[in-house]
């Protein structure tokens, strides 16, 4: 049976994950640096760290990508 802490373990803000946690997006109003490429929502992403209010995270292919820090991710 899953409860609410179950819930939190698996989704929450990015900047609650610890470095080389992997995660999904389920953030509706996902915020990226404005010069960035655009942002594939359906792969799963490797967490490094905050940075400021932005993120240093990697896609699947190894590119750079700065989420920013509340971005709501589901944990993998």
């Amino acid at each position: 049976m899953i409860n609410e802490h179950d819930i939190e373990d698996h989704e929450c803000a990015l900047y609650k994950l610890r470095k080389g946690d992997k995660f999904n997006i389920i953030d509706d109003e996902l915020k990226v640096p404005v010069a960035h490429d655009v942002v594939d929502l359906a792969a799963e992403y490797w967490f490094g760290h905050i940075d400021g209010m932005y993120s240093f995270c990697k896609d699947p292919e190894g590119n750079i990508v700065h989420f920013a820090a509340w971005t709501k991710v589901r944990k993998v």
